[in-house]
């Protein structure tokens, strides 16, 4: 089971080749092809939420390749407060320093990592078996345990603990976020964003507005005074700090507050989203048929043009669509 899980997770789902749909979306107008598009200097062979392993298992984060080597057997997690995060499926854990690629700390953690974060001296870990941990780095020693619910299957997009202070929130495999007084080493509380029994891992998690933002495959959840939910067939959502934009199975993009109220929707028959991007102006929307979407941000007005995508791994670094060894820019 711990080896299907870990293939399940690491077979990420915007490996977008195993679509089965024979219909597909044909824009009535394409524009022109996207002139900001063309070969990288990087090969994409496996992503993280931040940062994702190119050739020669080097790590690409923030543009750049960095001077730091992920070990055979072992899966990028991301990179966190100047640290590089990658596990095997036994629970090795290992740091590696951005400034400073010699300096490394190692963990044996006795099972399957989903995702890890760091901030000073607290490593905050998510493992396979939903199971939340901090440990203190300098020390070796754990400082918090709190098993949850199993999860048997989920999305590939899995979200890494965020740290807000004192707090660190975890987005746990069973679509509930968890909140945790890092001084006091407590759960403070459980929020539940949704209740399905399949796929029902948090997939999006970010503060907007001061509200607790999250959302899985089922359901996006707002939570400051109250608790707000809103049910969608997700794809992917991305903010710009004062409006949430989702795309659904549907073909659907989506406009929100931050209380979860629609500002617009615009539907495009039998698309296939890839993921999003947002500028100051601007709402990029990546489809799987080869186009590229420009809307404006009240969804009002959209240009689509043709882009080259091809099968592989898709990875969002700032304002670029990396796929493969192909980059598509919006700025």
């Amino acid at each position: 089971m711990k080896l299907l899980l870990f293939f399940l997770i690491s077979s990420v789902a915007i490996f977008f080749s195993a679509c089965s749909s024979k219909e597909v979306y044909e824009p009535e107008i394409v524009v022109d092809s996207w002139a900001k598009a063309g070969s990288s200097d990087v090969t994409i062979e496996n992503i993280a939420p931040d940062a994702a392993l190119v050739q020669d298992r080097k790590v690409l984060v923030d543009g750049k390749v960095l001077n730091i080597t992920i070990s055979e057997n072992y899966k990028l997690l991301g990179y966190s407060d100047g640290w590089v995060i990658s596990s095997n499926i036994d629970g090795n854990l290992t740091l590696q320093s951005i400034e400073n690629s010699a300096t490394i700390e190692n963990f044996d953690l006795k099972k399957t990592i989903a995702t890890a974060s760091i901030k000073d001296d607290i490593l905050a870990v998510l493992f396979i078996d939903n199971e939340i941990a901090l440990y203190s780095i300098s020390k070796k020693s754990i400082l918090l345990k709190e098993q949850g619910d199993s999860a048997v299957v989920v999305n590939s997009k899995i979200v890494k603990p965020y740290f807000q202070d004192d707090l660190i929130l975890f987005s746990t495999l069973d679509g509930k976020v968890v909140i945790i007084n890092s001084k006091l080493k407590k759960k403070l509380r459980t929020i539940i964003v949704s209740s399905e029994n399949y796929f029902n891992n948090i997939i999006y998690f970010n503060l907007v507005e001061n509200k607790i933002i999250a959302a899985t495959g089922h359901k996006i959840l707002s939570f400051s005074n109250k608790e707000i939910r809103s049910k969608y067939d997700i794809r992917s959502v991305v903010d710009d700090g004062e409006t949430i934009f989702l795309n659904t199975k549907q073909g659907e993009v989506v406009a929100l507050t931050p209380d979860l109220k629609e500002n617009a929707k615009v539907k495009f028959p039998f698309a296939h989203f890839l993921g999003m991007i947002t500028t100051s102006e601007k709402l990029y929307v990546l489809e799987k048929a080869g186009y590229i979407i420009e809307m404006s941000k009240d969804l009002l007005e959209y240009k689509v043009y043709d882009v080259d995508v091809d099968d592989g791994y898709i990875f969002i670094n700032d304002k670029i669509f990396y796929i493969v060894d192909e980059y598509i820019s919006v700025e």
